[in-house]
């Protein structure tokens, strides 16, 4: 994969996750503190600025109590 489209893609995932807590009315903070992340983390995935790893992304949907499958329905997020 092409560094532009992985980064499109990181852009993509990051605006979902942000739109999913915004959502439930959590703060990044609140986010962090639930899935137990360091105090950087919800917002540089947000930003798109980091590749996270699966266990990261399981440990936030737990936190946001949805399935895994929904922090990656985000086809037209761009």
């Amino acid at each position: 994969m092409n560094n532009v489209r992985n980064k499109e893609l990181l852009i993509r995932f990051g605006l979902n996750l942000k739109r999913l807590r915004e959502q439930q009315g959590l703060s990044q903070e609140e986010l962090y503190y639930r899935a137990n992340l360091s105090k950087n983390q919800i917002g540089n995935i947000e930003r798109g600025e980091v590749n996270t790893t699966i266990s990261t992304v399981y440990v936030i949907a737990k936190a946001l109590q949805i399935d895994v499958k929904e922090l990656f329905m985000f086809e037209n997020e761009l």
